[in-house]
């Protein structure tokens, strides 16, 4: 399934806090904690905490969370499926970087090996 460039313009505008909030309950519903979820934000952006935190408290969108990253060499390596998307098959570098961070958060709430989420 391929992305339409109206959908790709809704994934800018997300509001990442609000997900953020979400992927918390997720994985914190799961028995994961709010470490282990910035560990796997911080290996994919390269934000330190500060930075991190200073992010989700100014209510900033997609857009401009992933243009301040500097994503992770081994992020090509998240494969698989997600909301319907073949990750490695998106196009639009933005929603591709945005289904990365929805496979981790998944993979966190799984029940994965951090190490092996980190792709280490």
């Amino acid at each position: 399934m391929n992305t339409t460039p109206e959908h790709n313009a809704r994934m800018a505008k997300m509001s990442f806090t609000a997900v953020y909030s979400l992927y918390l309950a997720k994985i914190e519903k799961k028995g994961r904690t709010k470490v282990e979820l910035h560990q796997v934000i911080r290996w994919l952006t390269g934000f330190d905490e500060q930075t991190l935190q200073r992010h989700i408290n100014k209510h900033i969108t997609f857009a401009d969370f992933f243009a301040q990253a500097t994503i992770h060499p081994n992020a090509e390596m998240i494969k698989g499926v997600i909301c319907g998307y073949r990750i490695e098959e998106i196009k639009n570098p933005l929603t591709q970087q945005v289904r990365y961070l929805d496979k981790l958060v998944d993979e966190l709430a799984k029940g994965k090996e951090m190490k092996k989420i980190l792709r280490v």
